[in-house]
């Protein structure tokens, strides 16, 4: 008997502090980064969910911003932070897709120094031109583009963001030559192309969709094999003439590697019945994007499959940041 209870003692112990761990998390503010300037789709999309998981939580959940080498300054923040829940990522492709495969030698693994929490959206890119451009279709800006070879300059969010490297892809398949204008986030690249400082872009919906309707920027395409339920006059990249093209925009929340399993999955139930619910759909349909609200075994493959498909393209065009 004194052999079962002393069995039994030790297996209590053992469960207890993980009871207590669920239980007592969290108690206290919660952080995102958004590895973005405020106003990108990072920053956008993190603000929505903060204030919906900080409702469900009953705790304070604060967005902080951290921009910096197309998302690098942000991730290796939260890498390197305590795996205690506490300090969150809101992740994207081009942080935790993009970066794996362009850059020569990143500053942590991302697969292995963050657990994926949940997919929260996907959405199109959209190429957008400044309106003085005389191109109203793709097919006229390539034409008008190689008429004026290394004349034009495209923005991006940084070097080895998704901008960066879906214009990338549209140059391979085009042959046209345009000049890469790398910025610190997408809004400040997004006011240059609206200034006429730069001629195109190709970036996250989100930010664009209030000047496309504007009347700032003239909307040419979006990314997705299919067209966007917001902009449904706006034609794909692929029915433009560049059958194949595809760059798809996706958000999700990480947290650092180690994470406890117990708060990753109590995160992930509750950021998917945010990302389902009725108000964030319409909200994120708002800004041309589409809820997901997947488990973090889910968003892990995503995460996955995009690095393959990033060190592919990276590879073919020779594409490596140092």
């Amino acid at each position: 008997m004194k052999r079962v209870a002393g069995w039994v003692l030790g297996i209590t112990l053992a469960v207890l502090p993980m009871v207590g761990h669920a239980q007592a998390w969290p108690a206290k503010p919660i952080h995102i980064v958004a590895p973005s300037t405020p106003g990108d789709a990072p920053d956008v999309i993190a603000r929505i969910v903060a204030d919906k998981l900080s409702v469900a939580l009953g705790r304070e959940v604060v967005v902080d911003n951290k921009p910096g080498a197309g998302g690098v300054v942000g991730s290796e923040f939260v890498a390197k932070a305590a795996p205690d829940g506490y300090t969150l990522i809101m992740g994207n492709a081009g942080s935790h897709g993009i970066n794996a495969a362009v850059y020569a030698k990143l500053p942590y693994d991302i697969q292995r120094d963050f657990a994926p929490v949940s997919q929260i959206a996907v959405a199109p890119n959209i190429f957008v031109v400044n309106p003085d451009i005389p191109a109203k279709t793709v097919h006229e800006f390539i034409a008008y583009a190689k008429s004026r070879p290394g004349q034009l300059g495209y923005a991006s969010g940084g070097n080895g963001s998704s901008a960066h490297m879906s214009m990338e892809l549209f140059k391979s398949m085009t042959g046209v030559d345009l000049i890469h204008v790398p910025y610190k986030g997408s809004s400040p690249a997004l006011t240059d192309v609206v200034s006429g400082q730069d001629a195109a872009m190709i970036v996250n919906m989100p930010p664009a969709v209030p000047l496309v309707k504007a009347g700032k920027l003239r909307a040419l395409a979006v990314t997705t094999l299919t067209r966007s339920p917001l902009m449904p006059g706006v034609p794909t990249v692929a029915e433009s003439g560049l059958p194949g093209y595809e760059t798809v925009a996706w958000f999700g929340v990480l947290a650092p590697g180690n994470t406890p399993k117990d708060i990753v999955n109590r995160l992930s139930a509750e950021l998917a019945k945010i990302a389902h619910s009725p108000e964030m759909r319409e909200r994120l349909s708002s800004l041309g994007a589409e809820p997901v609200g997947s488990t973090p075994e889910a968003f892990s493959a995503v995460i996955a499959r995009d690095i393959a498909k990033w060190t592919a393209l990276s590879k073919s065009v020779g594409i490596k940041v140092d």
